[in-house]
């Protein structure tokens, strides 16, 4: 049995008719029938089985601090102690800190793995997740965010403005200058985001399509894909648009630019909703479904996290919306997920659509668990 088919009867078992097999053509009805309850109990499924499988916490590097990002909203709606303490201890491992190196005059923001890289948003990350544990405890603890106000207050002290050249990026950093804003008050780190934002629209953003090419690499037309159209990477857009999703969330009502990332984050949800998949997912190439075909949980998460936090702030319109949810939630709840608890169709660490590259039910990652995190979260805080 094929994907497309099988997976119709597995919706069908959901309340989705299926009108004609021939066509794909489906009528759907209201989908999301759980209660709370039932959303937190996917939620536990989840991330229980994570933690249990992963004792080890692992260092404060992109992927591992972007599961913690989705722990952090996780810990928000079930108040499981166990979620917050696997946090701290994996904080307390790595010193509240990024990369780790005290030279400032060795400081670097392309890529880099090494403690050198202290600047590179990839090693920033982490100080979401510090900056949410200091709120969590009372802020009787400056440590915990000492170095995210260290190493964030030095970038800005700096002349440039082009931290922030691939699309991840925009996930990893835009939250930690709002969150740093809402510790601090000091709204320099405002002014920077937009300084920065507006750098990585520059060489990123195609404002035809209203989405964003991982970098300036993959800008049409010096790159196509397999069928000559314009190549955005499902994951890629969907750290974008979570991060929106993040930073508008913080910012004060009044906030300079605040309409602005709420417009561009609007743009962006009509541009996802026309290119989903009747199968409720996003391929991993956007706008080919044919260049990488079949499903793809990371971006998909991340979709749904953006639309279901639009939905519930008002920003996005449900009539709209919510049968993009409806079926992306399908998707990821009755699919992606296996009856063991792991998130399953999670593409490789990587940074575009790879054609022929396998994703299958045992492809999972911390970074895809944490965006399944996310929008079960935002479930949570949806549904009655």
């Amino acid at each position: 049995m094929n994907f497309n088919n099988s997976f119709f009867i597995l919706m069908a078992s959901v309340s989705l008719t299926i009108v004609s097999c021939k066509t794909g053509a489906v009528k759907s009805e209201t989908q999301i029938k759980q209660s709370k309850a039932e959303v937190i109990a996917i939620i536990d499924q989840v991330n229980n089985r994570w933690q249990t499988t992963h004792p080890d916490f692992g260092n404060a590097f992109w992927h591992v601090s972007a599961y913690h990002t989705g722990n952090m909203e996780a810990y928000k709606v079930t108040q499981n102690k166990k979620y917050l303490d696997y946090s701290l201890a994996w904080a307390e491992k790595n010193q509240w800190m990024g990369a780790k190196s005290n030279n400032k005059s060795e400081w670097k923001y392309n890529y880099g793995e090494t403690d050198q890289y202290v600047l590179f948003g990839d090693w920033q990350i982490c100080f979401q997740t510090y900056i949410d544990l200091y709120n969590f405890r009372g802020k009787n603890d400056p440590r915990k965010i000492a170095r995210a106000q260290e190493v964030m207050e030095y970038e800005m002290s700096t002349k440039a403005n082009d931290y922030w050249w691939w699309v991840d990026g925009l996930y990893m950093v835009m939250p930690v200058m709002t969150k740093l804003y809402k510790v601090t008050g000091n709204k320099l780190y405002l002014e920077k985001l937009h300084s920065y934002l507006a750098y990585a629209d520059s060489i990123m953003y195609d404002d035809e399509a209203k989405l964003y090419f991982r970098d300036a690499k993959y800008v049409y037309p010096k790159h196509k894909s397999a069928n000559g159209k314009k190549d955005f990477w499902a994951r890629g857009d969907g750290w974008i648009f979570a991060g929106y999703a993040k930073i508008i969330q913080d910012l004060p009502k009044t906030a300079k630019h605040r309409t602005e990332y709420m417009n561009r984050f609007k743009d962006m949800a009509k541009a996802l909703a026309d290119a989903q998949q009747k199968e409720g997912y996003w391929t991993r190439s956007i706008l080919d479904p044919e260049h990488a075909p079949g499903p793809e949980t990371s971006g998909t998460a991340f979709f749904t996290y953006g639309f279901l936090w639009g939905i519930n702030n008002g920003i996005l319109d449900k009539k709209d919306y919510l049968p993009v949810v409806e079926k992306s939630w399908n998707y990821l709840t009755k699919f992606a997920l296996q009856a063991d608890g792991t998130v399953g169709y999670v593409q490789p660490i990587g940074e575009k659509a790879i054609p022929g590259q396998v994703v299958d039910k045992n492809s999972t990652a911390d970074f895809g668990v944490g965006a399944f995190l996310l929008a079960a979260s935002e479930m949570s805080r949806f549904v009655k």
